[in-house]
């Protein structure tokens, strides 16, 4: 195995538990909230201002407006610290990521990982997604609290709502577009297990190409 695995999803898609199967199957890490304590250590933030903000940008007129200002570039210490807290956190599990990436194969869900490792070609970028009714009823069995579909709706499209504005803000890219991934599945088809089956066989294709 010496592939890097990078998994955007759908809120409810299981995309998180697809992601943690394949690393198991191919005995490698996976990085998703683990990824914050990892850049937490490594940019000496504090992992609850990078759990607060995670794949949360701000769309104020002002936030939007300083970091244009930046545009990415921050070349002294002054300049960095003076960014908004969510770029800051942006730029740390940018890093983070690709320090993880020089350390070998493994599986990171989320936070645009496809597009700090986009310059890569050991990477395959793939999206869960799933339809609605099979969604509703994996977070209406995750989160106890949620009692009703309506409001595990209303999570779900808030969650994607926020995942959808953070990574088409920071990346050059389109959350969820097909054109944007290597493979972009159904997990609701062939359910978890499927999908993990069908990703194996994708990824040692791919693998196998690459000799």
């Amino acid at each position: 195995m010496n592939t890097i695995i990078t998994i955007g999803r759908q809120f409810g898609s299981g995309g998180h538990e697809i992601g943690c199967k394949l690393a198991e199957h191919f005995n490698i890490k996976c990085y998703d909230k683990e990824l914050l304590t990892r850049a937490a250590k490594e940019s000496g933030m504090c992992e609850e201002v990078l759990e607060h903000q995670d794949e949360r940008p701000t769309g104020s007129f002002l936030y939007n407006l300083v970091l244009d200002t930046y545009s990415f570039g921050y070349n002294t210490a002054s300049t960095y610290f003076d960014m908004p807290v969510s770029h800051r956190v942006f730029l740390a599990q940018f890093d983070t990521i690709k320090k993880i990436a020089e350390d070998g194969p493994c599986v990171i869900v989320g936070r645009c990982a496809d597009y700090a490792l986009q310059e890569r070609k050991d990477v395959l970028n793939i999206f869960i997604y799933a339809e609605k009714e099979e969604r509703i009823k994996r977070v209406m069995g995750r989160f106890k609290d949620i009692t009703s579909e309506d409001k595990a709706w209303d999570m779900i499209s808030k969650k994607d709502k926020q995942r959808k504005s953070y990574y088409d803000y920071y990346s050059s890219k389109k959350w969820g577009h097909v054109d944007t991934y290597d493979l972009s599945v159904d997990s609701s088809v062939l359910g978890i297990e499927g999908t993990v089956k069908l990703i194996i066989q994708f990824i040692e294709d791919f693998e196998s190409k690459a000799k």
